[in-house]
């Protein structure tokens, strides 16, 4: 499992305590709202796991909005010919005009507002909340 931080982080531990079976979690980082509300488009890759890509691969995503980071990822996980690339995203606003993988696992879908808390975040504040719209 694949954990798109800092977002999932409370998710994702959620999720791998009811999965009983062998698994290995490891951590992406990626930025495209700095301190914004609206996505910049510019999306940066901070952190870059060391892991084995020839694995089967659950990409686990805290909301899927525009589209744009979860597009990058996707590409640059793909350059990596892992066995299998799934998403799993907590919330999903279906907004995104043009994925190039879309969630085979979705929580919820989100209105189109912006969210905050269970891991979400307005300028790397709120995570801690039970979530709700700024």
């Amino acid at each position: 499992m694949l954990g798109l931080l800092k977002g999932s982080f409370i998710f994702l531990s959620d999720l791998v305590r009811k999965i009983d079976r062998p698994l290995q979690v490891d951590f992406l980082v990626a930025s495209s709202y700095g301190e914004g509300t609206v996505s910049s488009g510019n999306v940066r890759l901070v952190y870059d796991p060391e892991t084995d890509w020839r694995e089967a691969h659950l990409l686990v995503e805290d909301i899927i909005d525009t589209g744009k980071t979860l597009n990058k990822l996707v590409a640059l996980l793909t350059q990596r010919h892992p066995k299998s690339l799934e998403i799993c995203a907590l919330l999903h606003k279906h907004v995104a005009e043009h994925l190039e993988l879309d969630a085979k696992f979705v929580g919820f879908d989100a209105p189109t507002l912006f969210l905050v808390g269970y891991g979400l975040d307005h300028a790397e504040n709120f995570r801690h909340l039970p979530i709700s719209r700024v």
